[in-house]
């Protein structure tokens, strides 16, 4: 019942955080449990953007036992980094158990992210040179506004709206989902993977590691895994359509691109506005017209359709 939405901006960017935002808003019935946001902003060299949590919006309820874990937390993150040799550019609170972090760090990203996570309730949402993963309990509107997406300029981004149906309503259960540990890569999904344990076994065998037991995650890794190898987006995306077993419409975001890909039943919805200078995707129709009034000519992917398209 989930909801999806992408968006692209080909050569010159946008307002992506107003507008995903509204286009998520108007798909709050398809999951109001929680809400998240990939947003591609404009890389800066080689300087990377961490988003990391150190508690659960819900643990702060707990008084001023947790908000001191939290400074603690937050406080061996830094020291971890700098062992690293990461040097912190600009660190941002974004909400008080949420962070943004610039670094300059040319090292392993692996590396990092294993042992930022080895910390007791850190977890890094996402960590690349463009993508901003953010995500949080409450509708569209709620979450924009706690971490002030209004206004992030870029050049594309995804979007979900979640009906928790089988895992927690926190934050580590929210989409999307980060290709850990590769940088810039994001996935939304609706639907399920009937072969998720089998897929994800053989990732880890060759030395990925899983954040959740979410099969969007294991559609984020796998693509980026094929990639490292050398393929092309939308060869891997074709790839997926035969050796990923079950129902599933889903969208992916690296650095430069936006693509979409169906199964071959169709099942899951998902509608398409393109025009030379701006894609829209989204599981129902209201969503794109949530920044286009205006009539505008939509239609429906066919069944084992893979597009991609550049920024």
């Amino acid at each position: 019942m989930c909801g999806i939405a992408g968006l692209i901006h080909r050569g010159s960017t946008g307002d992506i955080g107003t507008e995903m935002t509204a286009m998520l808003q108007s798909l709050k019935h398809r999951g109001p449990d929680s809400t998240g946001f990939a947003l591609y902003g404009s890389p800066k060299g080689n300087t990377l953007v961490m988003r990391f949590k150190v508690a659960e919006q819900d643990d702060m309820k707990h008084g001023f036992k947790i908000h001191d874990q939290v400074k603690e937390r937050k406080a061996e993150v830094d020291k971890r980094l700098k062992e690293l040799g990461a040097t912190i550019v600009l660190a941002e609170d974004a909400t008080e158990y949420a962070f943004r972090y610039t670094l300059d760090y040319g090292g392993d990203k692996r590396k990092l992210a294993n042992y930022i996570e080895d910390i007791d309730g850190a977890e890094i949402l996402s960590l690349g040179y463009g993508l901003e993963l953010i995500k949080d309990l409450g509708d569209a509107a709620v979450v924009s506004d706690q971490y002030h997406l209004k206004g992030f300029k870029g050049s594309h981004a995804l979007g979900h709206t979640r009906m928790a149906t089988e895992s927690d309503v926190d934050i580590r259960s929210a989409h999307p989902y980060w290709a850990y540990p590769f940088a810039d890569v994001s996935v939304v999904h609706n639907g399920q993977l009937t072969n998720y344990w089998t897929g994800r076994r053989n990732l880890e065998r060759r030395g990925h590691r899983f954040m959740s037991n979410c099969d969007s995650e294991l559609i984020a890794v796998y693509l980026a895994d094929k990639m490292s190898q050398g393929a092309e987006l939308k060869d891997a995306m074709k790839d997926s359509i035969d050796e990923l077993d079950g129902v599933f419409t889903y969208l992916v975001a690296t650095a430069d691109s936006l693509g979409m890909a169906k199964d071959v039943m169709a099942a899951k919805p998902m509608v398409l506005y393109e025009s030379d200078k701006f894609i829209g995707l989204a599981s129902e129709e209201v969503a794109i017209r949530s920044i286009f009034p205006h009539e505008i000519d939509t239609f429906d992917p066919y069944e084992g359709e893979v597009r991609v398209w550049k920024r």
